[in-house]
């Protein structure tokens, strides 16, 4: 029996997806939940995973095409005892989960996405699908199809399947002990003079083992010989083009949407943050802390969540649709972050409830799984409020802009030492500029300005907190 597999809604109803690559090829047995794809959304790259054991008959998408949520992406052939139980997960046994987080409710109804059965050229949706967790329908013999999102079961309108015949497209099997990877597989230094030499890797034919794209790969392609050191300028290419796609796609359009949506004020506050830069110092060596990443984001963060108690307003959102005014009772703290992909800003779940060693080990866990672009598209949404830390590139201020659906935004400046009046004399302190972007729809100016006096008095003296719980 084949069974056809169809591109789900892997974030917060996006439309379309890039195959990345194929973790498997056609004629390889693979077992339920086994990673058969890495593709990338709008947001996130996401590892996705088989929803049957069986083999894989064909392969509908080549690497690097972005595909429509719903399409058929792979086929498998399946027998029938294998379909029927084969171990299939269904929506509510908390088993693997698409990437490395959860995405509940994120699955489009029967027909449209997730696995389907196939016989002939017929497609219908069979009657209880294996369904991976966090996305896909199941349905019911009622013949409506139910989603379930956080443990809530929301009933969809059925739709007829659309019978669609696979498009089968030729993908070769590696040779018999060869590790399946990335396409286009290349090595460090031929990727470095792809860049050189302005080659999109994705167009080049690889000719050493199992594909692998060599540096006469790259020449011959171009037609040109390897760049040198002392080359005149005269013989590099004087611009190259990348498509816009992926996380930096989704990035542009929700700063622009957020720029010329949210009319956005901006105010600046320079504190003296030695006291906390001291007792940063003495929480590292502390026991309790050992083991710990501390750093001046940590504090800055647990300080932002404080005064957030006296000013909830800039905890809120703007609900144009309903028009209504949406005040958050509990705080996802948004976190900045610069990877290879583009700015994200994935957020840590009810941060406020958190203490300053727990919010420590979210901020690390947070930094090192966008790093290496592994964030799942639920840590990417339901942000309230968000920190970009600019001061790590030594710069002082900016006018950061709202990630959209959120009232306000903290930048972060560089620490540094600098003339400072203390009790009437010059002293040398350790000085931080902080910059606040707020929606002047939400939050009006002694709001935003209350709010940012008292994250500086924070700052300036850690003590403070005890006024403010």
């Amino acid at each position: 029996m084949i069974k056809e597999f169809r591109l789900p809604d892997l974030g917060e109803g996006l439309t379309e997806s890039e195959i990345l690559s194929w973790k498997v090829a056609v004629g390889d047995t693979v077992t339920l939940n086994q990673v058969i794809a890495e593709v990338e959304t709008a947001k996130a790259v996401v590892e996705l995973p088989s929803p049957f054991a069986g083999t894989v008959a064909a392969l509908h998408e080549q690497p690097g095409t972005v595909v429509e949520v719903g399409k058929p992406i792979v086929s498998f052939e399946v027998d029938d005892a294998g379909s029927s139980n084969g171990g299939a997960v269904t929506g509510g046994s908390g088993a693997a989960a698409v990437g490395r987080g959860e995405t509940a409710g994120r699955g489009e109804a029967a027909g449209s996405g997730g696995p389907t059965e196939t016989t002939g050229t017929e497609a219908s949706p069979a009657k209880r699908e294996p369904n991976l967790v966090g996305y896909g329908a199941l349905v019911e013999h009622t013949g409506r199809p139910t989603r379930r999102a956080r443990g809530v079961i929301r009933e969809a309108e059925s739709k007829p399947a659309v019978p669609q015949q696979p498009r089968a497209v030729p993908v070769a099997a590696p040779e018999a002990g060869a590790a399946i990877a990335e396409r286009p597989r290349s090595t460090p230094p031929v990727r470095k003079l792809a860049r050189d030499l302005g080659v999109d890797l994705e167009s080049v034919p690889g000719t050493g083992p199992g594909g692998l794209i060599t540096r006469e790969d790259v020449q011959n392609f171009l037609g040109a010989p390897e760049p040198t050191t002392s080359a005149p300028a005269a013989q590099r290419e004087r611009e190259t083009r990348a498509p816009i796609k992926g996380v930096r796609k989704f990035t542009a359009a929700a700063m622009v949407q957020s720029a010329f949506t949210a009319p956005h004020v901006t105010e600046f506050l320079t504190v003296d943050v030695t006291a906390t830069m001291d007792l940063l110092a003495r929480l590292k060596g502390n026991k309790a802390f050992e083991g710990y990443k501390l750093t001046p984001l940590t504090i800055a963060s647990k300080a932002v969540l404080v005064a957030l108690r006296n000013n909830p307003t800039l905890n809120s959102r703007w609900d144009e649709a309903s028009q209504e005014i949406v005040q958050f009772n509990y705080v996802n703290l948004g976190i900045a972050a610069a990877t290879p992909r583009g700015l994200t800003v994935p957020n840590i779940k009810d941060a406020d409830r958190l203490t300053l060693r727990e919010l420590s080990t979210a901020l690390t866990e947070l930094t090192d799984t966008a790093r290496a672009g592994k964030t799942s598209p639920s840590d990417l949404s339901g942000g309230t409020i968000s920190i970009t830390n600019i001061g790590v590139f030594g710069i002082d201020a900016g006018t950061p802009i709202l990630n959209p659906g959120e009232a306000a935004i903290v930048a972060l400046g560089a620490v540094r030492k600098a003339p400072w009046v203390v009790n009437d004399e010059l002293a040398i302190r350790q000085v931080m500029s902080l910059s606040l972007s707020f929606d002047h729809r939400l939050v009006d100016g002694e709001q935003g300005s209350r709010f940012l006096a008292d994250l500086g008095a924070i700052l300036s003296d850690p003590a403070m907190v005890m006024t403010m719980i």
